[in-house]
């Protein structure tokens, strides 16, 4: 099979989940991204085919696997990114019709807005990207296991369909946020009025920005750096809890605000 007919059948395979089709098996092996680089790759040519299908433009990025809890859960010890579409970004607030998804899950995140196009001569580290950062916010990230088992997928599958994502729910942003201590906000997810996990920014590969950092070089390196008004979701401080039931959720992420999802 050549690259001209393998990759437009992987993207379909992919696609199919995504535009009301049932979960998605193991992509055959004549068809599976064997490479990190190549999961990436196949991400681009996904993520333009969803836009031309009606999903919209891509508005953001979310980082997989920054924490030492979702590190665990997922057994990936390193992060893997995805990209957000205009049609799957709420703010402050989303109801959000189970029904609609696979397996629909819930992700408490410290969000980043970007003021700047992300492309420099050396290598962003987390004291130089803070200068591309307008504004800080809270933030819930809408994940979705559309797959019949994913715990048997390889990582690089995983990350061609944008690593779960369906969705994002921005809270307000924080404009004046340099005097805050991003390692310290503490992050709390609670479900009908329970607390139902904890974390910190510092969860987050010691410090937000050190995601927000190596996302900005990953996509520098594949040319497609970051844009200005896009957000960056940096990583769940709790691990992620799935919903097969009505429930109100709330992420609290302390002086940066909070984040309501009801599950309907």
């Amino acid at each position: 099979m050549t690259e001209n007919d393998r990759i437009p059948k992987a993207v379909d395979w992919l696609a199919k989940a995504r535009l009301g089709g049932g979960p998605t098996e193991r992509l055959p092996d004549e068809l599976m991204p064997v490479t990190e680089a190549e999961g990436y790759a196949l991400q681009a040519r996904l993520n333009a085919h969803l836009t031309q299908a009606g999903f919209g433009p891509v508005v953001g990025h979310k980082i997989g696997c920054t924490t030492p809890v979702m590190q665990d859960y997922m057994k990936i010890d390193h992060p893997c990114a995805g990209e957000i579409f205009a049609t799957m970004e709420f703010h402050e607030r989303a109801d959000v019709q189970i029904d609609l998804y696979h397996r629909i899950g819930i992700e408490v995140e410290i969000g980043a807005l970007l003021s700047h196009e992300l492309v420099a001569d050396g290598p962003f580290d987390r004291d130089n990207v803070g200068g591309y950062v307008e504004a800080i916010m809270p933030a819930v990230e809408l994940v979705d296991d559309r797959y019949a088992d994913w715990r048997s997928l390889p990582m690089p599958m995983l990350v061609a369909d944008n690593f779960f994502n369906s969705g994002a729910v921005l809270g307000a942003p924080v404009l004046n946020w340099e005097g805050i201590d991003l390692p310290g906000i503490a992050g709390s997810l609670y479900i009908d009025g329970e607390e139902a996990g904890t974390g910190t920014g510092a969860d987050i590969l010691g410090h937000p920005f050190e995601a927000l950092a190596w996302l900005a070089n990953l996509r520098q390196q594949q040319g497609c750096p970051l844009q200005a008004g896009e957000f960056v979701l940096l990583g769940s401080v709790v691990k992620t809890v799935h919903f097969d039931a009505p429930a109100r959720c709330v992420a609290d992420l302390g002086e940066l605000g909070c984040v309501e999802v009801n599950f309907l």
